[in-house]
């Protein structure tokens, strides 16, 4: 049964989720806080996390940026949930690696929904290989980004964008497809927020050339490509 880690301070909120997953079938823990959340990691497994921004002493922004940073928890799913709603929220809560972003308040239906969606894309890129292109190398087991065997520091977010681009060689994409297939089609943030990742992209490529690869295409987007 698929295990899902409540993170909430409140104890009436937690319940509504809790109610809600375990008609949905999923098994659930709780933790009202960061530091209890990481105990309960380490002494068991979760096959996903619904983590709070707002918590005392450590915030879910922060924790989610620690489990995102340490090797042993960078793949489990990750979703904010917030009553912070603006765009900037959002993208925060994204660049911090979190595989989607929930506002509060928000439907039963479309929590689980959610859920199910973020699952499906760990379970698909958790069997995906390794892919390497003049060079640039992905090793998705890892996490690792590496130019002509020199590793390069990469943010999660660039990380889902170069790596969508790589598995989609040679094809032009437009900034709402890059939105849906990187961002996930439940995610409300603007079109212009792939330009600035884009760009924040291209600067982490820049000091091996492969920056050359991530075309813009005029009147289209964006295009990942040797020609």
């Amino acid at each position: 049964m698929t295990r899902i880690l409540i993170v909430d301070d409140e104890p009436d909120i937690r319940e509504v989720i809790r109610f809600t997953l375990e008609e949905a079938g999923f098994e659930v823990i709780e933790a009202a806080h960061a530091d209890e959340a990481r105990k309960r990691l380490k002494t068991g497994s979760a096959d996903l996390l619904l983590l709070d921004w707002m918590l005392p002493g450590r915030s879910g922004l922060e924790l989610a940026q620690q489990l995102k940073q340490n090797p042993k928890t960078r793949n489990l799913p990750v979703i904010m949930v917030s009553a912070r709603g603006e765009e900037e929220d959002r993208v925060r809560g994204l660049d911090t690696g979190a595989d989607d972003y929930v506002t509060k308040p928000f439907s039963p239906r479309e929590l689980v929904a959610r859920i199910n969606a973020v699952l499906r894309r760990a379970r698909t890129d958790n069997i995906e290989d390794d892919v390497e292109i003049a060079g640039l190398k992905i090793d998705h087991v890892s996490h690792r980004v590496s130019a002509n065997g020199q590793p390069i520091e990469i943010a999660p977010t660039e990380y889902r964008l170069l790596h969508f681009f790589m598995t989609h060689a040679d094809r032009a994409f437009s900034r709402s497809q890059l939105l849906d297939q990187v961002w996930g089609d439940q995610v409300y943030v603007e079109e212009r927020t792939v330009d600035v990742h884009v760009r924040r992209l291209r600067k982490a490529l820049e000091a091996s050339g492969h920056d050359r690869l991530l075309q813009t295409v005029r009147g289209v987007g964006y295009r990942f490509s040797e020609k």
